[in-house]
């Protein structure tokens, strides 16, 4: 699953992205609402935590353009205003679900598994490319139905190429998904994984390819001539 947290506290922020990392969730953080429309529109995420007390505005400006779009990621909003109209104003503003703060944790990773077992989430649990399909849920990757074993920094490759297929991931946020942060990280050590995972796609001909986008990221896309 893939999640989007849009908080400015960067403290706050990180602590969030470990807890939902931890649970094997895929997060992207964005601190402004500038930075959280460009993702939202463009990440494909399964889910939003959102902040209300943004930088630059509300958080709910975020939802209601969303909404506006048509686009309807099941998103969560945490808020430090515990009044009642404030709530209101979440959930009449297109939130599905809101937290005040301050908030444990274990509350938040329920409210989040709640809202995955929603039908319209649960059908993006899988991905498919070529003749790779990968279950998000249980992080399983296999190749015209047959496993594809992979390590686990490999396998997080796949994962974050694939949720963003036919779009380029800038070369931090994959360092960011892929690594923990006390990870000693090789300057090369990300290509290394990226060149081994190719060629394991490659042998098995899973019809994708990625590709390397010189000083900016990596982009995963179907190979010409194999099926969508």
């Amino acid at each position: 699953m893939k999640v989007l947290v849009v908080e400015d506290d960067a403290d706050l922020a990180q602590a969030l992205a470990s807890a939902l990392r931890e649970q094997s969730m895929v997060v992207d953080i964005a601190c402004s609402l500038r930075e959280a429309t460009e993702l939202a529109f463009d990440g494909g995420h399964d889910i939003l935590v959102v902040d209300r007390g943004l930088p630059d505005g509300d958080g709910l400006r975020l939802i209601e353009h969303l909404r506006a779009a048509a686009r309807y990621t099941p998103a969560l909003v945490l808020t430090a205003m515990g009044e009642v109209a404030e709530r209101v104003r979440s959930l009449d503003s297109g939130a599905d679900d809101y937290l005040s703060k301050p908030f444990s944790s274990d509350e938040l990773l329920a409210r989040l598994r709640a809202l995955a077992r929603r039908p319209a989430v649960r059908a993006q649990q899988f991905s498919s490319a070529g003749r790779l399909r990968f279950d998000h849920e249980l992080r399983q990757a296999e190749v015209a139905g047959e496993a594809l074993n992979l390590p686990r920094r490999e396998l997080l490759v796949l994962e974050a190429l694939l949720l963003s297929r036919g779009r380029t991931v800038q070369r931090q946020r994959l360092v960011e998904r892929v690594y923990g942060e006390a990870d000693d990280i090789q300057s090369n050590s990300l290509e290394a994984h990226v060149s081994r995972l190719r060629a394991k796609l490659e042998q098995r001909r899973a019809g994708v390819e990625i590709h390397a986008i010189r000083g900016v990221g990596y982009l995963l896309r179907v190979a010409p001539g194999a099926a969508a």
